[in-house]
């Protein structure tokens, strides 16, 4: 198969340019730089030069030269929105295939640090926090275009670990050297689903083979509250584990972090189907 993988200088869309060449489907991957193209062409991936801004044409038409196309990049929303647009004109009957990498952040709730009873099966209703309506509306381009175009789908997985993440326990390390202290918001029972990058992969493959036109699925192996992992983190380098308020400078008595703590992406709560693998989560942040 011939995929092309939008985000393949990424953490999520670069494991899947190489399980899915591993697998020996053709691949290419768009790289905005000569720096990013020399590094997929060293793992084996054709690159294709162009971004989703001003070179966003090139990258349409790689898609249309594509069987499949992966959208796994970490765009903003003005991007975003218009990339989507752009790749789910396919006209039907071609037989292309559409993925489009979202997460179970859309189902962002924040209750600073508490726990929530929420649990969300794929296809129930919810309405989106601010920071999330562009990624929920791209989702729902994409199952849209599924009755008449691509054969377009959607995968949430759950926050995604593994080698060279940007997760929560990484996060949790930083905020040691920033506070002193393994930080965590208010009561740090805020639950997220996570999983494997290695299990992610795997799904996409399972999707390319079975997947059904309009299919939304989410993918976890668990949760975790983010206390928990800070206390492993702090009885590993010898500290203490602290509660803060978030939006503050650190210091402050111990009571409060960076304003950056936690990160936008650490504001993204993870929320497994009531029908997939794992337990369901608690989506809060």
């Amino acid at each position: 198969m011939n995929i092309f993988v939008i985000g393949a200088t990424g953490f999520v869309g670069g494991a899947l340019a190489r399980h899915l060449a591993a697998e020996g489907h053709t691949v290419t991957g768009l790289a905005g730089t000569e720096t990013a193209a020399a590094g997929l062409h060293a793992q084996g991936i054709t690159p294709v030069a162009g971004d989703l801004d001003e070179r966003r044409p090139a990258v349409v038409e790689a898609a249309l030269q594509a069987d499949t196309v992966i959208y796994a990049a970490q765009a903003g929303a003005e991007q975003e929105t218009a990339t989507v647009q752009d790749l789910t004109r396919a006209p039907a009957g071609t037989g292309k295939t559409l993925v489009f990498l979202s997460g179970s952040g859309v189902l962002l709730q924040r209750t600073a640090g508490a726990w929530s009873p929420e649990v969300y099966a794929e296809h129930e209703p919810f309405t989106p926090e601010p920071p999330a309506e562009f990624r929920k509306a791209a989702e729902n381009a994409v199952l849209a275009a599924a009755s008449e175009g691509p054969r377009a789908m959607v995968i949430r997985p759950g926050l995604i670990w593994g080698p060279g993440d940007h997760g929560h326990t990484s996060m949790i390390y930083q905020s040691v050297a920033a506070t002193g202290a393994a930080c965590y918001v208010g009561e740090g029972l805020n639950t997220y689903s996570h999983v494997h990058i290695d299990d992610v992969t795997r799904l996409f493959s399972l999707a390319l083979e079975k997947g059904r036109p309009g299919g939304l699925y989410h993918a976890v192996a668990g949760e975790t509250p983010n206390r928990w992992i800070a206390e492993r983190v702090a009885a590993d380098l010898d500290v203490e584990a602290r509660s803060v308020t978030p939006g503050k400078p650190p210091g402050c008595g111990g009571s409060s972090a960076p304003s950056s703590w936690p990160p936008p992406a650490a504001s993204a709560p993870s929320a497994p189907s009531r029908n997939s693998a794992g337990s369901p989560s608690t989506p809060t942040c």
